[in-house]
């Protein structure tokens, strides 16, 4: 349903039961995907690729151009997968020459005043919360969850089901299956109440406490602790994706336990 107080430019393709609100802008090369709906005040600049079946709140600006001052105008996109919801104006700019697009994955809830800059791939099923500020590059894994007022470095890489607590500078990646909280940011446990909620065993789960137990308070090395878990853990997936994490952190991982707030 198109309101006759939206404009839609000509060369957008829209579903046919995509909702429009009134006041709401769609710019020229634009694809929004069935189901979805678009509340007023909505800016959908070029590049924009909206999934099914998302909603996105008024206010939102979707593909605007990249805060970077190294970009030259190149096309490029921002992707939202389907089921994704946008609160109030959330920002998502699109891609630079670095990769050409920004990714936002499916049934993502992306809560009010966030912004995803750059280049950004954000997995599914993830949670932001509001005002979180993720800058250029970042990586987000599935299912990862990180509290309102956050702010995330440039190139850092948040790994799935990890939990990063409100009001948090991230400066250093967030190895998957952890808490993150304090300042500096360091490890405050696994994300137990997550992985139970998503159908790991309470084996798994302590499978994975055992692994960090070796990399965070044995008071070995990186490299020494991912020794001992190669050498003395059985071979599982999280196991492997824990130690390919660490592995190949360009940033480095989040500190250990500091013992005060």
């Amino acid at each position: 349903m198109n309101q006759p107080l939206a404009y839609v430019h000509p060369g957008a393709k829209i579903a046919k039961n995509v909702v429009i609100e009134p006041f709401s802008t769609i710019h020229n090369n634009v694809e929004i995907g069935e189901g979805t709906w678009i509340g007023s005040n909505v800016t959908i600049m070029s590049g924009a690729r909206i999934g099914k079946n998302c909603t996105i709140f008024p206010g939102a600006v979707i593909s605007a151009v990249p805060q970077d001052l190294k970009f030259g105008g190149e096309e490029s996109v921002a992707i939202i997968g389907d089921n994704t919801t946008i609160r109030e104006c959330v920002t998502i700019n699109r891609g630079t020459a670095a990769s050409g697009q920004t990714v936002v994955g499916a049934n993502c809830l992306i809560m009010a005043y966030a912004h995803v800059a750059h280049d950004c791939v954000v997995g599914n099923n993830v949670v932001i919360a509001n005002s979180v500020a993720l800058a250029g590059h970042v990586t987000v894994g599935n299912f990862a969850v990180i509290g309102g007022l956050a702010a995330v470095h440039q190139f850092i890489t948040i790994g799935d089901h990890s939990m990063i607590s409100g009001g948090s500078l991230v400066r250093k990646d967030v190895p998957p299956f952890t808490k993150a909280a304090k300042e500096p940011l360091s490890y405050i446990g696994i994300n137990s109440v997550g992985l139970r909620r998503r159908g790991f065993s309470s084996e798994k789960i302590r499978e994975i406490q055992d692994i960090y137990r070796i990399l965070y308070q044995k008071n070995y090395n990186n490299s020494q602790a991912l020794d001992i878990v190669e050498a003395e853990m059985e071979a599982t997936p999280e196991r492997d994706e824990i130690i390919h994490f660490v592995r190949n952190s360009s940033r480095g991982i989040m500190k250990g336990y500091a013992g005060v707030y």
